[in-house]
């Protein structure tokens, strides 16, 4: 379960946000202001802090400064109906994780915790170690060229299979860049309508469509002197690619609503699990864009190319998932370590993460056994049955659409990860050939 402190001097506001996260199956604990809640927060950390920025005895960057020294790796979201540019840029540096306006619905507040809790400490953390387990010289030389590169300003394309490390890759470049003491901002183009993510990118002012009640930062103002990491660009809708071309030529962004420029001193890295060239001749790319963000391109290898760092990655997973009560004891069997090794991973170093958390919980003795992996061998393999002459391209593809949401029990970011396309792809597929609610 998932533990949130509530902070907000508005009694109503705490009832509200409380209700809701323990419908949704959270641990809730609220505080009524600053000082009340650094007293509940030393007695007992969390992994979240929801904040109001403006209170009666302080702001929410006192909250933040406080959790900070207790509990560097939780995560704060702040909330305001007074937002400012200057005020969230603030928020961003110091380190908080979102900055959200109000009203705010409590789907959107619970997306973006999700987000964020759904990142594993070494993607939040200063050493990033997960990402730096291995000894493949493909491997080796990326870390050693990633290292090169973030001395520049210049931008980045990183292609790489779901899975591979992309923004843990982002993450790096920006820690050991002369703007690492400034921002890193990370936004998922596929995790956006494109009528909100036009006004995730580049702010709106107040009253620039209906519901905007106060003006919004975008997120390239929230990074500004640091990095703006571009998630699964393939996934922007063509209709906003002429404006972030713009963006990235002129150096300043055009809010929603706004009537002047606002200049910017952004580093973009764009990350896309599949072949910008072939969006291109698809005509869902533009090649302009394209090779204004390929100024320094980066591929990482997948798992199935550097097989010899998988038991290392797993002994590694292995004592960093294994319980107190067994630290220490918990053994790969040899004949799981040969199948792990033989393995291809689509789902690459997540994959192989979730296999061992899985194991971890399921066995009972001090042994992961291989009998463990008969259930993921069976979801990933292929139906043996090839198609019949005359079916179409579109029942192929609903056909393995239904398989995969099967075997992965209606996950729709599993099926995602095993069929190498975004979330938002399965999405609307989903929606496209009417699957059924209970199947997805």
């Amino acid at each position: 379960m998932s533990h949130v402190l509530v902070v907000d001097d508005e009694a109503s506001m705490c009832r509200a946000l409380d209700v809701n996260f323990r419908r949704r199956g959270w641990q809730v604990t609220t505080a009524s202001g600053v000082t009340d809640a650094l007293a509940k927060f030393r007695t007992s950390p969390c992994g979240l802090v929801v904040t109001d920025m403006r209170m009666s005895d302080g702001d929410g960057l006192d909250v933040l400064q406080g959790v900070r020294n207790v509990a560097p790796q939780a995560a704060v979201i702040f909330l305001t109906a007074y937002g400012s540019v200057a005020e969230a840029v603030t928020a961003m540096r110091e380190g908080a994780c979102d900055y959200l306006m109000k009203p705010v619905s409590f789907q959107q507040l619970e997306e973006a915790a999700q987000r964020i809790l759904g990142r594993t400490p070494s993607e939040t953390g200063p050493e990033e170690p997960d990402f730096f387990i291995g000894e493949s010289p493909a491997f080796r030389d990326l870390v050693t060229k990633a290292k090169h590169v973030a001395q520049t300003d210049a931008d980045i394309l990183i292609e790489a299979d779901s899975g591979t490390g992309k923004e843990l890759l982002a993450r790096l470049i920006h820690r050991t860049s002369p703007r690492a003491s400034k921002p890193f901002v990370a936004v998922n183009c596929s995790a956006f309508p494109e009528n909100l993510l036009e006004s995730e990118l580049f702010g709106h002012v107040r009253g620039a469509f209906t519901g905007a009640m106060a003006a919004k930062p975008g997120k390239f103002q929230m990074a500004d002197g640091g990095t703006l990491l571009l998630d699964e660009i393939g996934e922007m809708p063509l209709s906003l690619q002429p404006k972030l071309l713009r963006v990235l030529q002129e150096r300043e962004v055009d809010r929603l609503g706004d009537t002047r420029p606002i200049p910017i001193d952004v580093r973009v890295i764009a990350t896309t699990n599949r072949s910008l060239t072939s969006q291109i001749e698809a005509g869902l790319f533009r090649s302009d864009l394209f090779y204004r963000l390929n100024v320094i391109p980066l591929s990482i290898p997948p798992l199935r190319e550097r097989r010899g760092d998988i038991l290392n990655l797993a002994e590694h997973f292995l004592r960093k998932l294994e319980p107190p009560s067994k630290r220490g004891q918990l053994r790969i069997s040899p004949e799981l370590a040969v199948t792990l090794q033989e393995h291809d991973w689509p789902g690459n170093v997540r994959e192989l993460s979730n296999f061992i958390r899985r194991g971890v919980a399921l066995t009972h003795g001090a042994t992961l056994g291989v009998d463990l992996f008969g259930s993921v061998a069976r979801a990933q393999s292929p139906p043996s049955d090839r198609p019949k002459p005359g079916t179409t391209l579109e029942d192929i593809e609903r056909q393995l659409l239904e398989a995969t949401l099967e075997a992965t029990n209606g996950n729709r970011t599993r099926t995602a990860e095993m069929m190498g396309v975004s979330l938002r792809t399965v999405r609307n597929k989903i929606r496209e050939y009417g699957l059924r609610k209970e199947a997805v």
